[in-house]
């Protein structure tokens, strides 16, 4: 990257917006043009990291204060607990402030290889936070889980019902009745919420597996959650739990088989990838192109396809959630269910390896942690 270039670019680009002399504290009013600024964090790359304006510092409720002038006039950006905005210290400077931020956006456009390059660097490193949305992902799964029980229960309670509606009478027809049975259709919708329920179970498992990773100090910097995130669900599963433990090796063959025959078939349209949905011409009819003796010979089986036993693959769900959540990975559930980012910053350092000795320690971290969070989002410096 040419950065001379790119300075050159970008202050050319921002035009007669030149730094200021200026003192902080409350400076006048927010102007309306500070509505239309890009993001904070590329104003302050732009015009503190590339172009060299001075920034006065932090102060209560304030997170950085840019004093800027336009001939002459002098203008306050500043970062405040409500947002970022152009500060102006008469009602008529609003004219310079829409100039002020038309300057800015025209210099955060041409810096646009310069943030690319503080991103690119800032990746290979683990001063980053990857984002929690576990709890997220695990309701959506719980939501399909329990309409699966609701509907199977209906369909177990009806089994014996059958509806006789008579038709209306008709010049052809003297009386006819049509019978349903609702439990069919019940068991029908149990077995949609059931594959839904196992979609959103392994949605959840490929952002868990990363973000318990982390909390096991297998994951340290940006590089490692692309690879991780790029990899296929078994080895995300290899990287959060140990599959050495043999009910944990036993769990990862089921779930793969479930994952092969339920999962991935559902997911690329129900034609799986070995001919599922087709079926050949003989002089008996139609016969499966997948037949018996060329199916899965996995020792677990759930079926191939749509054809699959919801409670057993269901039971196997819960009884997994149950087993990841035992024994050392206690204090990664604390931490998850918190809602809090993973800092790869502490994997480095170690801080998730003490906290992860125990729930107390990792309770007593979290809480410290949303505290300093809070902190931050207050500005309360």
């Amino acid at each position: 990257m040419d950065l001379a270039a790119i300075e050159a670019r970008a202050r050319k680009a921002v035009g007669t917006l030149a730094p200021a002399d200026a003192n902080t504290g409350f400076w006048g009013s927010r102007s309306s043009a500070g509505r239309s600024l890009p993001p904070y964090y590329l104003v302050y790359f732009l015009l503190v990291k590339l172009l060299n304006f001075k920034d006065l510092g932090r102060f209560e409720k304030v997170a950085f204060s840019i004093p800027v002038q336009i001939d002459g006039t002098i203008l306050m950006v500043e970062y405040r607990k409500f947002g970022l905005g152009i500060f102006v210290k008469d009602a008529a400077d609003e004219d310079v402030a829409e100039e002020a931020a038309k300057c800015i956006r025209a210099g955060v456009k041409a810096a646009q290889r310069y943030f690319d390059t503080l991103a690119d660097a800032a990746a290979k490193g683990s001063d980053l936070n990857v984002e929690n949305t576990a709890q997220e992902l695990f309701a959506r799964f719980i939501y399909f889980a329990g309409r699966y029980a609701e509907s199977s229960a209906e369909a177990e309670a009806r089994k014996k019902e059958r509806v006789e509606t008579e038709m209306p009478k008709s010049q052809d027809v003297i009386s006819a009745v049509t019978v349903t049975f609702p439990s069919y259709q019940l068991r029908k919708e149990a077995r949609w919420n059931a594959t839904a329920a196992i979609e959103a179970f392994y949605s959840w498992t490929e952002h868990v597996f990363i973000l318990v990773a982390i909390l096991r100090g297998k994951i340290a910097t940006g590089e490692d959650v692309a690879r991780a995130a790029g990899a296929e669900w078994k080895e995300k599963f290899k990287l959060a739990l140990e599959i050495s433990n043999p009910d944990t090796k036993q769990f990862y063959d089921r779930l793969t088989t479930l994952r092969n025959q339920v999962r991935n078939f559902v997911a690329h349209g129900a034609f799986g990838k070995n001919g599922q949905a087709l079926s050949f011409h003989s002089v008996v009819g139609a016969v499966p192109l997948l037949m018996p003796h060329r199916q899965s010979k996995e020792h677990f089986r759930f079926g191939n396809g749509v054809d699959f036993l919801p409670p057993e693959a269901m039971q196997l769900i819960h009884d997994f959630i149950t087993h990841m959540w035992s024994g050392n990975l206690s204090p990664a559930k604390i931490y998850i269910e918190s809602g809090l980012p993973l800092i790869l910053s502490h994997a480095y350092d170690g801080s998730y390896a003490q906290a992860m000795t125990s729930d107390e320690e990792m309770t007593d971290f979290t809480d410290h942690l949303s505290r300093v969070i809070d902190d931050a989002a207050n500005m309360d410096w």
